[in-house]
């Protein structure tokens, strides 16, 4: 199943460290603070439990979303990549 994790963590070094966890259960970087890939429900609570050891006691506000394939499907992407002509206008 689907796995999307976001993350908002003022604290960089933990911030860095969820992030690091996420690559280490195999899911890609879809945005800074944004990851998803593909992982079992066991994997999923071992991924969950890590990242509330790492956050610990610290401020921050971590989100993990499980999904299907015919979730994925539905979803849209708006990508916007300005070039620099454009921002001189």
């Amino acid at each position: 199943m689907k796995t999307l994790v976001i993350f908002d963590i003022p604290d960089d070094k933990i911030r860095n460290r969820i992030g690091e966890a996420c690559k280490d259960y195999g899911l890609e970087r879809i945005q800074y603070s944004a990851f998803l890939g593909d992982i079992n429900h066991n994997r999923r609570e071992e991924l969950h439990q890590r990242l509330r050891r790492t956050l610990g006691r610290k401020k921050g506000n971590i989100q993990i979303y499980p999904f299907c394939d015919k979730d994925l499907r539905l979803r849209t992407e708006i990508i916007n990549q300005s070039s620099k002509e454009e921002s001189e206008k």
